[in-house]
């Protein structure tokens, strides 16, 4: 299991780390740091970073600070290619848009690459798979997720906004027929749905899951998965930030920053 997670504040906070490089900052202005003006230096510009810190371990508050696997990678690209990274809060839902508008340059919030995504956004190259499960009350007739798909179902699913979860059930479940779908604006609200009978599932990726799951009583979840994915960097359509972050992630797999960092957030049971 994780080791982690104290809880998870709705506060909006922004997180900055030190390092330095050019052609970044959102919409195009450069922010400068109080050390480097004050030494004199040459002004450090900012990479804002957008994401939803309610998706542990990818993303969650410990106090008033940003933590988790992506909060931690992209500090890594930072001190790597020399950027100043800010970390934006905002719900799940904006942040392509986000990215879209240039009000942010990068995201990171365990966004799967899909296509429709990409009609918006180019993406990196992978760097950590995630897998979508179900969580069910523990006396729940959702037995495996073919009980979604099978002949009459009818079960009412919670997923968070404009996920991967939301996609796929859209499309699986309710277009088929064979359900509605619930959404709400953050995980949490959709646990919270489900633990006080007002759907019958969540699908949500597994790690932040299986916190909610620790989290409340009575519920489990499935041992079928729902689907297994990819999680990449998003960026704006042909942004020159692409290639230099793809080589520098390359060399943070290679040299085992990336993994120790997931190791860091997910153990092996």
């Amino acid at each position: 299991m994780k080791k982690y997670l104290k809880g998870i504040l709705a506060t909006t906070m922004v997180l900055s780390m030190t390092a330095a490089l050019a052609g970044c900052g959102g919409s195009g202005e450069t922010a400068t740091t109080d050390d480097t003006a004050a030494e004199g230096g040459e002004a450090k510009e900012t990479l804002v970073l957008a994401t939803s810190a309610d998706f542990p371990p990818y993303e969650y508050y410990e106090g008033q600070e940003i933590v988790g696997i992506d909060a931690e990678i992209a500090k890594a690209l930072g001190e790597k290619l020399g950027y100043d990274v800010q970390i934006e809060d905002m719900n799940f839902d904006s942040i392509i848009p986000s990215i879209v508008s240039g009000k942010a340059d990068i995201a990171m919030a365990g966004l799967t690459v899909t296509p429709e995504r990409q009609e918006s956004v180019d993406f990196t190259d992978s760097y950590a798979t995630g897998v979508q499960v179900v969580i069910v009350n523990a006396d729940s007739d959702i037995t495996s997720v073919d009980d979604l798909f099978a002949e009459g179902a009818n079960h009412t699913i919670g997923v968070q906004t404009a996920t991967t979860g939301d996609l796929y059930t859209t499309g699986d479940i309710e277009e088929a027929g064979l359900g509605t779908v619930e959404r709400y604006t953050k995980g949490t609200d959709a646990v919270a749905a489900l633990t006080s009978g007002k759907i019958d599932c969540v699908v949500i990726d597994n790690e932040p899951a299986k916190a909610f799951v620790e989290a409340n009583e009575g519920l489990k979840i499935l041992d079928t998965e729902y689907i297994t994915e990819d999680y990449a960097i998003a960026l704006a359509k042909d942004s020159e930030l692409t290639e230099s972050i793809n080589t520098a992630l390359q060399e943070l797999k290679d040299d085992g920053t990336v993994q120790s960092i997931i190791d860091k957030y997910i153990t092996a049971e």
